[in-house]
């Protein structure tokens, strides 16, 4: 795992296997009463203590078993997966989420599911931001990105927002973060029929 957390996240093949020692894992701590899930008991002083600021997708899943099992059991549709990793001049992408957010969750281990498709790494940077139950910290990293839900991947032309997906990708992340990389798609994606006509924000930073 690289220290430096500036650097765009890889998620590399080996995660297939690290999946199933996480699901074992998983199983042996629910059977001890080790583990529990406050979407369930009400107890949110059992869940690991949220990721805010930047992060990784290795550093993600070692701090969140649940997440580790999602991963596992994610299925991206293959042929868009293998078209991540293609190389996308000027673009960059920008991923803000909430460790404690179930959508955070099932959407970004899909999209980490997809990263294994393309062969290990995407043909574009993406940066992981992890961000408190307020969606107000970390707040250098949020100034100007107006977010209102998580997640919320941001596509990025030479600093200009092209479009972004809003909490769930309606027709898949892989397949409508490839629809914004191309062009085929702008603004605000998501199945959320309560946004507003979409628009560009200010460059994440």
């Amino acid at each position: 795992m690289s220290s430096d957390k500036s650097a765009p996240s890889r998620l590399a093949p080996r995660c297939v296997l690290a999946a199933a020692c996480g699901v074992v894992l998983l199983l042996v701590a629910c059977a001890s009463g080790g583990l529990t899930d406050d979407s369930h008991n009400g107890s949110p002083d059992a869940e690991p203590a949220p990721i805010v600021g930047r992060a990784t997708p290795e550093e993600v899943l070692s701090a969140n078993p649940d997440w580790m099992e999602a991963l596992g059991s994610s299925r991206p549709e293959a042929e868009s997966a293998r078209s991540l990793g293609r190389t996308w001049p000027d673009r960059e992408v920008v991923v803000y989420f909430g460790t404690w957010c179930s959508d955070s969750r099932r959407e970004l281990t899909r999209l980490w599911r997809a990263e294994e498709l393309a062969g290990g790494e995407f043909g574009v940077p993406i940066r992981y931001v992890g961000v408190d139950r307020s969606k107000t910290q970390p707040a250098d990293l949020l100034e100007g990105v107006e977010l209102l839900y998580v997640p919320t991947v941001v596509v990025l032309e030479n600093g200009r927002e092209l479009g972004r997906i809003v909490e769930t990708a309606p027709h898949g992340i892989e397949v409508d973060l490839i629809a914004l990389l191309t062009g085929e798609a702008h603004g605000w994606l998501s199945s959320r029929d309560d946004l507003e006509p979409a628009r560009a924000s200010e460059t994440p930073r």
